[in-house]
């Protein structure tokens, strides 16, 4: 039985699936979403979209629609309980030359879901099917034949690899016996959507994103496009409150208004538990299936988006032939230091700020940080950034100019690696006309070369230059850096090896 060729099929269409999905389709890749529900989730959850999600969703071309759904907000604020004052805040404006996206988002994941849907059904029709539960699976050395229950009745379906982003209860998961290792906090969170008005009659000049600590009792405030939610802990053992209790407390926190309506509540538990591996052949997790991070700083949905970024393009270059079956093992190796000790070191320091227990430190590299820009992935793991871009990081997205007008660099790397050599246009450095499929190597110049026009970008003041110096720096797809070496007119060849080795193509 041979189902190499057939599509990859992903389980579950929450917010990890859909945007798996649209990578896979950006990419070129054949994809089936199954979801087991007749609609999308209607619950009360995740509701903040982090900087570098932005990124992702714009390279995956979904950026737009989402954006239309949201609210911008450039501050994430922290606010001392008891007094009713700032005690600072993260300014995402201090990344405007870092990313063409110094903002966050909210939308409620409800309503984050259709426009993801809808863009992949846009994009390709048909990809989503509803009402198919994934029953079980079998692996063979080509591919996984899949049972799904369905109004229908069991039907089969032949997928060449298998996408588990089926969240916390993964079925996936459990029918691979993967164990999850960690540890639920006996503190539970309660989450109330509330229709208010704090701008105009009742006026409250709170960040639209904010934190309000106190060592006695903490909230989150989060200003959604068509209410507020507020987000409390509550005490191991109690009771859901009943959403009049939940309205109340707001109260608490905000001071009498002259009108509140419950929209919807939730009270969920909080984890930090990671699966012990996170690939098995040809089935991967993705999402809470891997990892269930606290949503603390936004760190649940946008940590599983990160997962999203670095699988895809992995698959791509495979079933391609661009790359060896190696190169999927550099999923887990990098996105699970980033569940265990990145975002689940931050959900611990995010705690222990709201209770007061430490203080937050503002600038550039809390926003860096709090945005998710600053993941350097490999083994000089790192959750914030200093020093030069090196091996790992995610690479500034500056602006340089192409024969018509100005490119991105992460415009540059979409469906690409890209090698930038950093050095003077004017000598016309011998790049090759064709080479390894997948690896494009361009010069990037504050000399403008008309000989060099189909392979070069201007940089005017040496903008790129300056964050590296004189080298050759080789990005990836995700716009990491998988290698920067110091730029001799031989770069083109050691960047040629370099590449083989990193699609493990090399002898």
């Amino acid at each position: 039985m041979n189902t190499s060729d057939g599509p990859v099929a992903v389980i579950g269409a929450g917010p990890v699936g859909l945007i798996t999905a649209l990578g896979l389709v950006a990419h070129g890749v054949p994809v089936v979403v199954f979801e087991a529900g007749n609609d999308l989730s209607s619950e009360t959850k995740a509701g903040t979209v982090l900087t570098r999600t932005l990124e992702v969703l714009d390279r995956y071309d979904a950026l737009g629609p989402v954006l239309e759904a949201s609210l911008r907000l450039d501050e994430i604020g922290e606010v001392d309980r008891a007094t009713g004052t700032s005690t600072g805040s993260v300014l995402t404006s201090a990344l405007a030359g870092e990313t063409r996206f110094p903002f966050v988002v909210n939308v409620p994941q409800h309503e984050l879901e259709p426009v993801l849907a809808s863009v992949l059904e846009e994009r390709a029709p048909g990809t989503l099917r509803m009402e198919h539960r994934l029953v079980d699976f079998s692996q063979h050395d080509d591919g996984v034949t899949l049972r799904l229950s369905t109004p229908d009745g069991i039907v089969a379906f032949e997928a060449s690899h298998v996408l588990a982003c089926d969240g916390g209860r993964s079925t996936v998961r459990e029918r691979l016996g993967v164990t999850v290792e960690g540890h639920t906090l006996e503190q539970r969170y309660a989450l109330v959507d509330l229709v208010c008005d704090l701008d105009v009659r009742n006026p409250r000049d709170y960040p639209y994103l904010a934190y309000f600590g106190d060592r006695e009792e903490w909230m989150v405030l989060v200003r959604q496009p068509h209410c507020w939610r507020f987000v409390f802990p509550l005490a191991p053992g109690r009771d859901a409150p009943a959403p009049d209790e939940l309205r109340d407390k707001a109260r608490h926190f905000i001071g009498e208004v002259d009108s509140v309506e419950v929209l919807g509540s939730n009270v969920y538990t909080v984890h930090h538990r990671v699966a012990s591996r996170w690939r098995d052949g040809r089935v991967f997790l993705l999402g809470d299936a891997a990892h269930l991070i606290t949503p603390m700083w936004a760190l649940g949905l946008n940590t599983g988006v990160l997962d999203a970024s670095n699988l895809p393009w992995r698959l791509a270059w495979v079933l391609r032939g661009w790359a060896g079956e190696k190169l999927l093992e550099g999923y887990e190796a990098e996105q699970k230091p980033v569940a265990v000790h990145g975002s689940g070191a931050m959900a611990e320091a995010a705690r222990a700020v709201m209770d007061r227990r430490s203080d937050s430190v503002a600038g550039w590299r809390d926003a860096m940080t709090r945005t998710l820009l600053g993941v350097r992935l490999g083994a000089d793991w790192s959750m914030t950034r200093s020093g030069p871009p090196q091996a790992g990081d995610r690479i500034p997205d500056l602006r340089v100019f192409g024969r018509r007008g100005p490119v991105h660099l992460h415009e540059l790397c979409r469906d690409s690696f890209v090698a930038l050599h950093l050095t003077d246009a004017r000598r016309r450095p011998f790049l090759p006309a064709d080479g390894p499929p997948g690896l494009r190597q361009v010069v990037v110049s504050r000399w403008d070369a008309p000989d060099l026009r189909s392979r070069a970008y201007f940089d005017p003041g040496d903008t790129v230059r300056e964050r590296f110096g004189d080298t050759v720096v080789l990005v990836r797809p995700d716009a990491h850096i998988a290698h920067v070496e110091p730029w001799t007119a031989a770069s083109w060849r050691s960047i040629q090896d370099r590449y083989l080795q990193e699609v493990h193509l090399a002898g």
